[in-house]
């Protein structure tokens, strides 16, 4: 059986990758980061999804982390997290410097103490635009670079396994509505709290997803309306 160490945020991607992973029959392992980031609602919900697929929930604190990594609307609180849509400028605020290479190193560290086959990370093409280390060329660069990190003591074939690089977040919707994915147990928006905001940048790609695939949208929003007329 192949073993992975699964990366879970709480959101829709990861609860997808899990669900996959989950059918596919293999063992995992969760890890959720709390990186100080301002939505930290969202390890709740990876809490509750690890517990619902039967794995281990690890959680890694790195909430310090948060006042060394300024500039980012998701870990300073004197920036506003901008409304709109991803391929919108001023997502740019929404860029944690490095987050994924940080989040990965440490989860690829567990695989290797847990002899997993791979370290597995929900990162999708509709994320290129605005975060370079959710592109094909930093996935292949960190495959690598945990190779090198642990020769001698990862297992035979340890790699980096991110099977949404090359579809958007609407055909994850749709595979994971195949799969039976409860999409009112994840989170997406960044501004926390307990209800969507429907304007951030990542409720209005939750929104654009459900609408693409043509999967029903179980998600209460505040300003439901705002999506709407930005995807028009």
């Amino acid at each position: 059986m192949t073993y992975s160490v699964t990366l879970l945020s709480g959101g829709m991607d990861s609860a997808t990758l899990a669900y996959l992973l989950h059918s596919q029959g293999r063992q995992q392992t969760f890890v959720s980061v709390h990186y100080g980031q301002r939505h930290s609602v969202e390890l709740e919900y990876a809490e509750r999804l690890a517990a619902k697929l039967g794995g281990e929930h690890i959680l890694i604190d790195m909430a310090p982390l948060a006042k060394a990594l300024s500039g980012s609307a998701l870990t300073d609180p004197s920036i506003e997290v901008p409304d709109g849509h991803y391929a919108e400028a001023s997502m740019s605020d929404t860029v944690v410097p490095n987050r994924n290479m940080i989040m990965l190193a440490a989860a690829g560290g567990i695989a290797v103490a847990q002899n997993a086959s791979c370290v597995s990370t929900a990162v999708h093409a509709g994320d290129h635009f605005v975060y370079p280390d959710c592109r094909p060329e930093f996935v292949k660069a960190m495959n690598v670079a945990l190779r090198v990190a642990t020769e001698g003591f990862s297992k035979e074939g340890f790699h980096v396994f991110a099977p949404f690089m090359d579809i958007g977040k609407h055909d994850i919707a749709e595979l994971g509505h195949e799969l039976g994915v409860k999409y009112e147990e994840t989170w997406s928006c960044y501004r926390g709290g307990t209800v969507h905001c429907g304007r951030c940048g990542t409720c209005v790609e939750r929104a654009e997803a459900f609408t693409l695939s043509g999967v029903p949208d179980p998600t209460i929003y505040l300003d439901p309306d705002y999506a709407r007329s930005v995807l028009k």
